[in-house]
């Protein structure tokens, strides 16, 4: 699965560890997906979505 994790990330001005805080998660599962070598749950990626205030369609594409 693709993803725009970083990309969002860089957009909003916050690290890793912060966005792993705000979605209750650790550092390294987030090093995991934004490098792709993880998907993240269903409720995860509601998470992150609504954290940047996108559609989980715009954070993540299936390859």
């Amino acid at each position: 699965m693709k993803n725009k994790v970083r990309m969002y990330r860089a957009m909003t001005n916050i690290t890793q560890e912060e966005l792993a805080k705000k979605v209750g998660v650790s550092r390294q599962r987030i090093i995991a997906i934004e490098s792709e070598g993880s998907d993240p749950s269903l409720r995860l990626a509601m998470k992150m979505s609504r954290l940047f205030k996108v559609r989980v369609e715009d954070l993540f594409q299936i390859d």
